[in-house]
């Protein structure tokens, strides 16, 4: 969509001098809300999510990319998204990720370590009969369909 590519050159114009931030994703929903999640290696504040929404507000009006009335939201990924990119993966190691694969399994574990294709887990695995043990699990990345942070309360 247009739009989108349009949001995604605004906002990586308006941190580009801000290395530590990157984008994670643009969508334009059919009711006509754009959203954009922004997220930072420390996390993003909320005068950098004001800054970022009135740089691309400014612009899609001055540039009238959108014709109709819309709603525009600026803000880090919520903590039930799931992650998207590398460098949101690299962001959670040692957090506890929920990983769903193509066959239907589901794994969950101490994220240890990301690399290009992979993605290493320590989870706990417990036979009949036996204790649990912790072992590392390697996860293809072309065997993942979703990564969530499991959110702990202790």
């Amino acid at each position: 969509m247009q739009v989108e590519k349009r949001v995604t050159e605004l906002v990586e114009e308006k941190i580009a001098d801000r290395p530590e931030l990157f984008l994670v994703e643009v969508k334009m929903l059919p009711n006509n809300k754009l959203i954009i999640h922004v997220d930072g290696d420390e996390g993003i504040s909320i005068q950098d999510c004001v800054a970022i929404s009135r740089h691309v507000g400014f612009h899609l009006e001055e540039e009238n990319t959108i014709e109709q009335a819309y709603n525009l939201e600026v803000s880090s990924p919520g903590v039930g998204e799931p992650l998207r990119l590398i460098r949101q993966y690299n962001k959670n190691i040692g957090r506890s990720v929920s990983i769903k694969l193509i066959g239907g399994q589901k794994k969950e574990g101490k994220l240890l370590e990301v690399t290009e294709n992979n993605i290493l887990i320590e989870e706990s695995v417990k036979e009949k009969g036996k204790k649990a043990v912790s072992v590392q699990t390697s996860v293809p990345f072309n065997e993942v369909i979703e990564t969530s942070v499991l959110i702990s309360f202790k």
